[in-house]
């Protein structure tokens, strides 16, 4: 049944041998950048390839600034603590995600809400939430409380599922109402806009990761990405220990986070934005061909990018019609060499968060039924 699926993907990737899910691709000037820290001796939170990093980030996304962190995570709960989410306040969020963003938001002592998704973005649902605010929420001056937990609500994390951009705009609109920050989790769309903008810049403050089975890599990394210069030169002092420019001198004025990425990492970065471009139209045209591919079948449905969006497909997205399908396909393409996966566990089935509140998550528990990711890396050849 699934064979002729094998066999397609083994000639995407003009393999034999085993097809990974995500690797990255180092076909640039890595190298180089890297034997010129060695040579410098410049590998630790101090070069000018964190520098140089951070403004190409900046001029490809149009943030006004950005700002490196060791990882996305740590970028996240940055980013939370900037917009003011204090503990025991509640951020909403999805629970189609993976764990860092609700990780992030326990940093914080605060609580996750979990919101539906919409079936044609796989990301957080402007009707879901503005749903659930109408029943849930009660404004109270310039701030939005829940009325059953007494709790305030102060953040929004939206979260860019594979690289498709959620509706941003209506998000916007609903939040300014309720008077939430948004912070985006745009960890896994470099390279994806909605409505011709980059997404990240739309909230108050966007995170990227750079991980090593991201479109780019650092071998590890994040980055934060603002509108708002004040607040990106505090990221800055936050992430690097809090500690206030001096010749000699040890000054920490408060409590700081040794979230500062390394040189060595952000050489890599450098080299890998040099070839974003052409990463993104490698992995562009594989999707096309996912897409045509699966066009022929009826019972296998790929994910396309949304309205209004372009997006990276991170990792391409197939659809299929139920939970057995689902781990039929799992088991026969893994067996047969193919690596994929299932999506994330949801959140709210996890034990840390299985009793956090939500609504009912009925397009959520569907994709998580269906959904099966397919090998997505930077191909050698566009065939």
């Amino acid at each position: 049944m699934y064979k002729d699926i094998i066999q397609f993907i083994h000639q995407l990737y003009g393999s034999s041998e085993a097809v990974p899910l995500h690797v990255p691709t180092f076909s640039g000037n890595e190298k180089k950048y890297l034997s010129e820290c060695i040579d410098t001796t410049f590998v630790s939170s101090v070069g000018p390839f964190v520098d140089r990093f951070e403004s190409m980030v900046a001029h490809y996304t149009g943030a006004t600034r950005a700002v490196v962190c060791v990882n996305g995570t740590n970028a996240l709960h940055i980013a939370l603590l900037l917009v003011g989410v204090h503990p025991n306040d509640e951020v909403l969020t999805q629970a189609l995600t993976f764990v860092a963003t609700c990780n992030a938001i326990s940093y914080s002592g605060a609580h996750p809400v979990f919101i539906d998704v919409d079936k044609d973005t796989m990301g957080l649902s402007p009707h879901a939430l503005e749903s659930w605010l109408r029943e849930n929420a009660i404004i109270k001056g310039k701030e939005c409380y829940n009325k059953t937990t007494g709790r305030r609500i102060k953040a929004c994390v939206p979260m860019h599922t594979f690289g498709h951009p959620v509706q941003l705009d209506q998000l916007q609109g609903i939040c300014a109402r309720y008077h939430i920050d948004i912070v985006e989790d745009a960890a896994e769309s470099i390279g994806s806009t909605y409505k011709g903008k980059h997404t990240g810049t739309f909230g108050k403050v966007g995170v990227l990761s750079f991980n090593g089975n991201k479109t780019i890599t650092t071998g590890g990394g994040g980055m934060l990405l603002f509108t708002d210069d004040r607040l990106a030169t505090r990221a800055k002092h936050l992430t690097t220990q809090a500690k206030s420019p001096h010749r000699w001198e040890f000054i920490h004025d408060e409590i700081g986070y040794n979230y500062r990425m390394p040189n060595i990492n952000a050489a890599l970065g450098c080299a890998q934005m040099e070839q974003l471009d052409n990463i993104l139209a490698n992995k562009r045209a594989t999707a096309e061909a996912y897409k045509q591919y699966f066009a022929k079948r009826n019972d296998i449905q790929f994910f396309s990018e949304p309205k209004d969006c372009h997006s990276n497909y991170w990792l391409n997205a197939i659809i299929l019609e139920d939970k057995s399908a689902q781990q039929a396909f799992l088991e026969y393409s893994n067996d047969h060499g193919i690596s994929t996966r299932p999506i994330w566990r949801l959140m709210t089935e996890l034990p840390m968060f299985i009793h956090c509140q939500s609504d009912d998550l009925t397009n959520t528990r569907w994709f998580s039924d269906r959904v099966v990711n397919l090998p997505s890396s930077v191909r050698p050849v566009i065939q």
